[in-house]
């Protein structure tokens, strides 16, 4: 296990340390979630289990839009040293990006459950209500650009904690701009955004299963973009659009799961609208 170590790209969560238990990668490709604290380690563990086994989830899903689940496995870490702590095992989703580019964007215009205990339910309230979770349905979690010669656009998370509306717009456009610039200049957007495999193509995909989907209700999940800044040119671009983070999945009860599909038809919108935008300004010469 001598080449764990914590991702070079994490944009969103706690990063492992002395002080902090944080998801670590090593080199054949996988990723390893410490089991979280309380029920949610538990939760969360019981929630892959029985989602990469259900017979009603549709093969292409599982696959196209959801980290591979490895298991568990107890390893070493830097912050609980002389004992083998439990880890969820995944799939390392930004595994052979060479530049990656990343977005975490949290689902959901409310991120908890209606089982949770009060005291964390006054909590993510208060966070929905002084982010753009509750006006919007879903909020920047963290975000990571990479430019040519080393560049990287990689805004605070405090930064991000206060944009408003306008904000995520820009951080949407920035998201898939030349790094460096003078301003976003959305000049990749077609190649991320738009296209058979970009991300619009993705999420709508998506958004037609969770139209249908009454399995599951997916309260704080995010979903992670991803490509690569060396070759979003090529055929396919290498893009990436998974969702993570399973700590607070409630069952569906047979009714559809219209917090996370009202968050997600927004940011289709919001997406949608930057290549549009690209578009003619494309076809217009600027």
């Amino acid at each position: 296990m001598a080449d764990l170590r914590p991702p070079e790209h994490q944009v969103a969560g706690h990063r492992a340390s002395v002080d902090n238990l944080g998801p670590l990668v090593d080199d054949a490709g996988l990723f390893y979630k410490p089991l979280q604290a309380g029920d949610r380690g538990e939760h969360e563990l019981a929630f892959y289990i029985a989602f990469s086994a259900h017979p009603a989830v549709p093969p292409r899903i599982r696959d196209a839009f959801f980290p591979r689940f490895h298991g568990t496995r107890r390893i070493p870490t830097a912050a609980r040293p002389g004992e083998l702590y439990p880890h969820i095992v995944l799939e390392d989703l930004l595994a052979g990006i060479a530049a990656p580019c990343v977005a975490d964007i949290k689902i959901g215009a409310c991120t908890w459950s209606p089982l949770a205990p009060e005291p964390y339910v006054a909590k993510c309230l208060a966070k929905d209500l002084e982010t753009t979770s509750a006006l919007l349905g879903f909020r920047v979690s963290g975000v990571r650009v990479a430019g040519q010669g080393g560049a990287v656009w990689r805004p605070e998370r405090s930064e991000l904690k206060g944009i408003d509306t306008a904000g995520v717009r820009g951080v949407l456009r920035r998201y898939v701009s030349s790094c460096g610039g003078d301003g976003p200049d959305c000049a990749l957007a077609a190649a991320v955004y738009g296209g058979d495999w970009g991300v619009l193509a993705q999420l709508r995909e998506l958004k037609a299963w969770f139209e249908e989907q009454t399995l599951f209700h997916f309260y704080s999940a995010s979903i992670l973009l991803g490509y690569d800044a060396n070759a979003v040119s090529a055929p396919g671009g290498g893009v990436r659009v998974k969702l993570v983070d399973f700590a607070h999945v409630d069952e569906g009860e047979g009714v559809i799961d219209h917090n996370f599909l009202g968050g997600l038809c927004s940011l289709i919108k919001f997406i949608a609208d930057i290549v549009a935008e690209a578009s003619e300004m494309a076809s217009s010469g600027h």
